[in-house]
Order: C-alpha cells, then sequence, then structure tokens
C-alpha cells in the first residue's frame, strides 16, 4: 500500500440534469470529494503501520479498525463515480430497444421491461443503500442487487453495469422521503446509456451459462 500514489476527485459535468438539482448535485459532489479525500487519510496512516513490513499485535486493533473503514470510504469514493458517470444530460430515458443493453437485458429477464421493474423495485426498497446491476463476466448475464451502505452485498468478480445512489442525500433537496420512486425515475431520465454500454461486455453474453 503506497500512500504516495494518493486519489484525486474526478470532474463530472452534469449541471442540468432532469429532476436533480445543481444544488442536490452540489452537495453530492462534495459529499464524493469528503470519500475520496477520506480514503487517501486512510490510506496513509495503514501505512505508517507496514513501514517496517509487518503488524505487531500490539497495533492489531488500530489496524483493523482503520482497515475496516478504508473498505467504506473507499467503496463510497468508486461508487460515487459509478454514479455521477452513468449519468448524463438530455438522456433518453430507456435505451434504445436494438441496443446492446437492452438484448442483454432480456436475454438475462426475459425483457428489459421485467429488467427494469426489478432495478427499480430495488431502488424502492426501505433503508440507505445502492441499486446495482452487475453482469456476471462467466456468462455475460446480469443481476441487480441492494448494497447495504457502500460495501456488503458487493458481488465479488462481477462487473458494475449501471450504479443508483438511493442514499437519501442523493434526492432530499429535491424530493420528500416518501418521493424516493420521483427521483428513480428522474434517474433514468439522465442515464447515460452509451457510457452504460461500454462496461458492458457484450461478447459475454453470448456464452453459454456456467453459473
Amino acid at each position: 500500500m503506497d500512500a504516495n500514489n494518493s486519489y484525486k476527485p474526478k470532474q463530472f459535468d452534469l449541471s442540468g440534469l432532469n429532476g436533480i438539482s445543481d444544488k442536490t448535485l452540489e452537495l453530492h459532489f462534495k459529499l464524493y470529494e469528503g470519500y475520496v479525500k477520506e480514503t487517501n487519510n486512510l490510506t496513509e496512516r495503514i501505512s505508517k503501520f507496514l513501514e517496517d513490513g509487518k503488524v505487531d499485535q500490539d497495533e492489531m486493533p488500530a489496524y483493523s479498525e482503520l482497515t475496516r473503514r478504508l473498505g467504506f470510504e473507499y467503496n463510497g469514493m468508486v461508487l460515487h463515480e459509478y454514479y455521477f458517470g452513468n449519468m448524463k444530460r438530455q438522456g433518453t430515458g430507456d435505451p434504445a430497444k436494438e441496443s446492446g443493453f437492452a438484448r442483454v437485458a432480456a436475454e438475462s429477464f426475459g425483457s428489459y421491461e421485467t429488467w427494469k421493474a426489478d432495478f427499480v423495485g430495488i431502488g424502492k426498497m426501505r433503508g440507505v443503500g445502492w441499486a446495482m446491476c452487475y453482469q456476471n463476466p462467466a456468462n455475460g448475464r446480469l443481476s441487480n442487487h441492494w448494497i447495504t451502505l457502500h460495501e456488503t452485498g458487493n458481488v465479488s468478480g462481477f462487473t458494475p453495469v449501471l450504479v443508483m445512489d438511493v442514499w437519501e442525500h442523493a434526492f432530499l433537496l429535491d424530493y420528500m422521503p416518501a418521493e424516493r420512486p420521483k427521483y428513480i425515475e428522474a434517474f433514468f431520465s439522465n442515464i447515460d446509456w452509451e457510457a452504460v454500454e461500454q462496461r458492458l461486455n457484450i461478447d459475454a453474453s453470448s456464452r453459454p451459462a456456467t453459473a
């Protein structure tokens, strides 16, 4: 772990989204920058434990706590980058019917509409977290999952394809807590499906199912 290779916040030009205000984005970007800062801070502190090439037994409690905290902060940083990265101004709502994503969604769920109903349903679940669409690299199939906080529920080895933040800070300035469905509708109207498809391995979806 090299503390010299620090992370820098990425820049996202998302002003003027439909149904998600610039004020919400401003506060959200600051929150994201906080995850980047804390990831760097924790990485530096953990690196100090490793300067002598080992972790002594009396250091283990503090080392363990910092390492677990890094999982939360690091995932918070990365998931926000996926989230901001799969939105754009003047999105098209649903993807084109002939698009690669629509085809893989239909192969995985029977139809794109069924995939969307599942993804939206996960986004409406009570609690704070993330709605995630993953692709299984073994067979190309899509699956949707709920991620509690930032790190609990991630599927090891699967590729994030579409990421939706459903923590209340993502919409509370624009919608009441009970209006999360309106936020989800707004989110879909801003999806950058080209960015989503760049994360998708279209070739993998034609492989025989192995899992």
